[in-house]
């Protein structure tokens, strides 16, 4: 694993991050972190800076900011609480690089199996995004299902704008599936519909969710315990895994998941969630990639597919500061 600290001279954020990269890294064996000062707007944006400190795991910044531009300014990050830093916080770093961990030695980059493009699944605050998009997901763990558009209308209103409008612009940007009369057809990681992958959370409620890995990034988002129960694709043999008080117990033991995806663009509805499925070995993982071999990635250990679930899902109801929406 490669990461770099791209920063301008004296920024008074670089040894702030360099202490909470060497927290996020405890534990990991040696990394090296390669401090890379950037003196001018052309050399930002050559290295992908949008900001002072910007951090590069692999050459991917975790933390992007859709259509965010060059920058030799100060960056801030917020945390899980809104707050504003000047660095993303130690947990943020630990699910950035637990996600490219699990991703690591693909043949090739499944992109969206991280998140949309390492852009994240958390929509933006502006124009409702956040609210609906969030009023959506507890909608689906409250009941099981997905909620009718007209549900939506007061989280919508409160940014002068109807919920067709705001569940269309979610739809565009890949926060949600729509069908082809404009309902949700999934939001990452529930499904409207039944897929292999059914999880019971603590309550009693019943939700599908579109892949392993958004199987797996679920009891952390709802911080419930839950019960998983899938199926090898290859033997038809079930798998389950059962998440009690943060700890996870797969059955059985040798089971693993595969993370990969078709293509390197497109909706992950499309490109990865076929690929993202639970094995009960990785015997049978090797099977199912030698008769699917338009498909690109690995079988990983359950510990990888848990933090990358995680490091995805897990932050996605998280309490938004009012004041990231304004300006």
């Amino acid at each position: 694993m490669r990461i770099t600290v791209l920063t301008v001279p004296d920024c008074p954020n670089t040894p702030v991050v360099e202490e909470r990269l060497g927290q996020a890294l405890e534990g990991r064996g040696r990394t090296d972190v390669e401090l890379v000062e950037v003196s001018d707007a052309a050399q930002a944006a050559r290295l992908g800076m949008t900001g002072s400190p910007t951090v590069l795991i692999d050459g991917v910044d975790p933390f992007a900011v859709p259509g965010a531009p060059a920058s030799l300014s100060c960056r801030l990050y917020r945390g899980p609480d809104g707050r504003a830093e000047g660095a993303p916080s130690v947990d943020a770093l630990r699910r950035a690089l637990d996600a490219a961990d699990a991703l690591a030695d693909c043949d090739g980059p499944p992109v969206d199996a991280a998140g949309r493009g390492g852009r994240g699944r958390l929509a933006p605050v502006a124009g409702g995004l956040r609210e609906v998009q969030q009023a959506v997901l507890r909608h689906f763990a409250a009941t099981g299902r997905a909620p009718a558009i007209g549900e939506l209308e007061a989280a919508a209103a409160a940014h002068g704008r109807t919920a067709d409008e705001v569940v269309a612009d979610l739809g565009g940007d890949n926060f949600l599936v729509l069908d082809d009369h404009g309902g949700i057809r999934a939001a990452y990681p529930f499904s409207a519909v039944p897929t292999t992958h059914r999880v019971r959370l603590a309550g009693g409620v019943e939700v599908w969710a579109m892949c392993a890995i958004d199987a797996l990034g679920i009891p952390d988002m709802l911080g419930t315990d839950a019960v998983i129960t899938s199926a090898d694709p290859v033997t038809g043999e079930a798998i389950t895994v059962t998440s009690a008080g943060g700890r996870m117990t797969w059955q059985p033991s040798t089971a693993v998941v595969y993370v990969g995806q078709r293509s390197c663009t497109g909706p992950a509805a499309e490109v990865a969630c076929g690929a993202l499925n639970f094995f009960t070995s990785r015997r049978t993982a090797r099977t199912w990639e030698q008769q699917h071999p338009d498909y690109t990635g690995k079988a990983v250990e359950p510990t990888r597919a848990e933090a990358l679930g995680r490091s995805i899902f897990g932050h996605l109801l998280a309490p938004t500061d009012p004041a990231e929406g304004r300006g």
